[in-house]
């Protein structure tokens, strides 16, 4: 199954979270990937019942591999916001699962519709427009894994920006920070040369 299209889940709107998505980074065991947390309200049942209809699907065949039973230190994907980050008011009332990629995933907003009906996309490069907090539809592939840990994995395949939302990186706008500071802004200050 681990090559197989079934693995494959496309959400519905998920909200970015430590949305490392532009470079890599190095994780723990010093390899460079990229990166995203998703967050799924738990209202999104379609989204919800395809991650675990793959998640089984994988189990089973983990289960077939271990001769019927997980290892104890098995890990699954899928989280719940409420249960392991209860003093996170953003992941209240959502699950959430951790995406990685070795390659950098396709980035990318919806523009209108072809001749046949299907959705135009154009690609986004600038860094700022998609953020830890906008809201996304996100493609991702699942895969079982047995080396120093054992579980299923979440690949990050695409993204597509379908809406704005608040920050989660907790800084401030320059506009949030200076909107009520006076500034000398007639003429061309002594400083500025």
């Amino acid at each position: 199954m681990a090559n197989d299209q079934s693995t494959k889940v496309v959400t519905g709107k998920v909200r970015l979270s430590y949305a490392n998505i532009w470079e890599p980074k190095e994780n723990d065991q010093g390899q460079l990937k990229y990166s995203c947390a998703l967050l799924i309200p738990k209202t999104d049942k379609e989204t919800l019942r395809k991650i675990k209809a793959v998640v089984d699907a994988l189990k089973a065949e983990a289960m077939t591999k271990y001769k019927g039973k997980l290892p104890a230190n098995f890990k699954l994907p899928l989280h719940d916001g409420d249960e392991e980050k209860p003093d996170d008011p953003n992941y209240a009332d959502h699950f959430y699962v951790n995406a990685y990629a070795n390659t950098k995933p396709g980035i990318a907003k919806p523009v209108g519709k072809d001749a046949v009906g299907n959705t135009k996309f154009v690609e986004i490069t600038d860094t700022t427009e998609v953020y830890s907090g906008c809201y996304a539809r996100v493609s991702l592939n699942f895969y079982s894994y047995d080396n120093k840990s054992k579980g299923i994995g979440v690949g990050l395949n695409n993204i597509v920006k379908v809406q704005d939302g608040e920050s989660l990186a907790g800084r401030s706008s320059v506009n949030e920070d200076f909107a009520e500071e006076e500034f000398d802004v007639d003429g061309e200050d002594d400083w500025m040369n």
